[in-house]
């Protein structure tokens, strides 16, 4: 009976898990990365967005053929928010929406590294407005365009031509089990000064750092509960190091640069 208990927690955590797609971490240009995540299961979409602190930047999501086209759903950070918003087409200034539908989890200045802010959203599937676009979970890839200003300043004007691309059936890739447990987790930005930003999919308790030769150089204790903490390496020599990643029940590796 024990054995049958199990074999059906198992098959209900790897359905759980398969209600979910992800774009995953794109790192777009310089300072500037987007990921998007669907759940079936709550009909939301996760949006974590990077980009420079001193100047707008933007992500068009959707089904569409280019920039800045007409009718294109799009958010960008004006120094003060998320602002929802629409395309009026190539050269036009973006309608602000009626209402803003991102919903903010966390906004964090300087992080993961200095000059960067993080911005995570969510928001529903479908808003009921026809400014927003409609996510569907049955989608294999989904369209993005991502914009930055070229100099430090959150007016509206144009970026320049190469802070701006387009990136057209970007995949949607089902989450499965391997992607909620440390062997998914991501470590940005790498190589760094020292300090980067550690996301999990699950639970992380202790940090070993290790030099190349092997000798334990570091160990940090993980309070917190979330899903995102930032490190330190900063003090320690340039060079390669070794990160154990470990909770109640599993450990990983992963290597980090120190510049």
């Amino acid at each position: 009976m024990k054995k049958i208990t199990i074999l059906m927690m198992g098959l209900c955590s790897v359905a759980v898990f398969a209600q979910q797609k992800t774009t995953g971490a794109i790192a777009a240009s310089t300072n500037l990365t987007a990921s998007l995540t669907l759940d079936n299961g709550t009909q939301q979409v996760l949006l974590t967005l990077t980009g420079p602190n001193d100047r707008w930047f933007a992500l068009q999501f959707g089904s569409f053929n280019g920039g800045m086209q007409n009718g294109a759903d799009v958010v960008y950070w004006n120094g003060t928010t998320l602002v929802d918003a629409i395309h009026n087409g190539i050269g036009i200034e973006p309608s602000t929406d009626n209402a803003n539908d991102w919903i903010q989890i966390s906004n964090t200045n300087n992080s993961p590294t200095n000059g960067v802010r993080t911005l995570v959203y969510t928001r529903a599937f479908s808003t009921g407005d026809p400014s927003d676009y409609t996510f569907n979970f049955a989608d294999n890839n989904i369209d993005l365009a991502w914009a930055k200003m070229g100099s430090a300043t959150f007016s509206l004007s144009y970026h320049g031509g190469g802070n701006r691309a387009v990136l057209l059936n970007t995949p949607l890739t089902t989450l499965g089990v391997e992607d909620f447990s440390l062997n998914a987790t991501q470590v940005f930005p790498n190589p760094s000064n020292g300090n980067f930003k550690i996301v999990t999919k699950t639970f992380l308790n202790k940090i070993n750092v290790y030099a190349q030769t092997g000798a334990l150089v570091k160990t940090i204790e993980v309070n917190s509960k979330e899903n995102e903490n930032e490190v330190s390496l900063t003090g320690l020599p340039t060079g390669v190091y070794l990160l154990e990643l470990q909770n109640e029940t599993e450990k990983s590796w992963k290597k980090v640069i120190v510049e």
